[in-house]
């Protein structure tokens, strides 16, 4: 429980785990709490599919948004008012954390353009490079200028908001962490996403693959655990902690 006049630390869930993730390693709220060393008891987890609606920003030290199945161009109902919730935040400087779903939310909200990439899925544990304002930003410098990364997206940012800051890319995405303003980024990469996890991950995509356009299989074989990109999700908790306790 959070102590008297205390705020939470929302987790704004946009989707779920296919049942196989899920079984082995919970839901996308748990992996946020774990991989971020999080106390559970400070936090309220918002899921939005299933029709739960967040307070206003104002009443959250600040926020995660996590993944989905999801597509940011399906405009739906619940993700549109996620949008509306997104820009009132930035509005009163909230700190948020955007993953994946959650990137692609925040850069549509702020005005971006989401849509499929081009060239297709970007899975694995790839490699993620700081831009020159990377290397400037008080959050993303603390990495260094090339780390590893686990990703599974179809859909992209494919034009940043006309206020977003590029940090980071890969070879395959050049907007792979997005600064919005001094307490909002996000990453199109998964901080939250364990090598085990992802093994897991894999293992299913190939089970419900109906193609053979991405061998994901061969993907398993370079996984690696990624504490770096960890790393930039625990910073962002470290810095809400100097606030308040939320550090487990």
């Amino acid at each position: 429980m959070t102590a008297p006049g205390q705020k939470p630390l929302l987790i704004l869930q946009t989707g779920h785990a296919p049942e196989p993730i899920r079984r082995a390693h919970d839901n996308f709220p748990q992996m946020f709490i774990r991989q971020g060393d999080i106390d559970p008891r400070q936090v309220v987890i918002v899921d939005l599919q299933a029709g739960e609606r967040p307070l206003p920003p104002e009443n959250y030290c600040g926020a995660i948004i996590t993944g989905s199945r999801s597509m940011v161009t399906e405009h739906l109902a619940w993700s549109e008012e996620a949008a509306d919730w997104v820009r009132l935040g930035m509005l009163q400087e909230l700190p948020m954390f955007g993953a994946c779903y959650g990137h692609q939310l925040m850069a549509y909200a702020l005005g971006g353009e989401v849509d499929y990439h081009p060239q297709g899925i970007e899975v694995g544990t790839h490699d993620v490079t700081l831009t020159p304002a990377g290397h400037l930003d008080p959050l993303v410098s603390q990495l260094p200028a090339q780390f590893a990364a686990n990703l599974i997206h179809l859909q992209t940012v494919i034009t940043p908001p006309p206020t977003a800051t590029v940090l980071a890319k890969t070879l395959h995405d050049p907007h792979q962490i997005l600064r919005y303003g001094p307490n909002a980024v996000s990453t199109q990469f998964h901080p939250e996403f364990s090598l085990a996890v992802m093994k897991t991950y894999l293992s299913w995509l190939g089970s419900i693959a109906e193609d053979d356009s991405v061998d994901f299989a061969a993907q398993a074989q370079h996984l690696s655990e990624t504490p770096l990109s960890r790393g930039l999700l625990l910073a962002f908790v470290s810095a809400l902690g100097k606030r308040v306790a939320l550090a487990g």
